[in-house]
């Protein structure tokens, strides 16, 4: 898992949680422990606006 410094948005504790919960047989972390350090730390859940609802809802018409 790739972990570069980016937006504090996108550095989530539930992001890592993911990571780590969805490899298989192995997981190494690439990055800078200040990173997953914030990461751990930050609690925050922004809503996310992907559009899927409307997607969805084109679909079915």
């Amino acid at each position: 898992m790739v972990l570069p410094p980016a937006s504090p948005m996108l550095l989530t504790r539930n992001l890592l949680y993911t990571g780590i919960t969805r490899a298989k047989k192995l997981l190494v972390i690439v990055g800078i422990d200040k990173v997953v350090e914030m990461m751990i730390q930050n609690v925050e859940i922004k809503k996310r606006n992907t559009g899927l609802e409307y997607k969805m809802r084109q679909v079915r018409q």
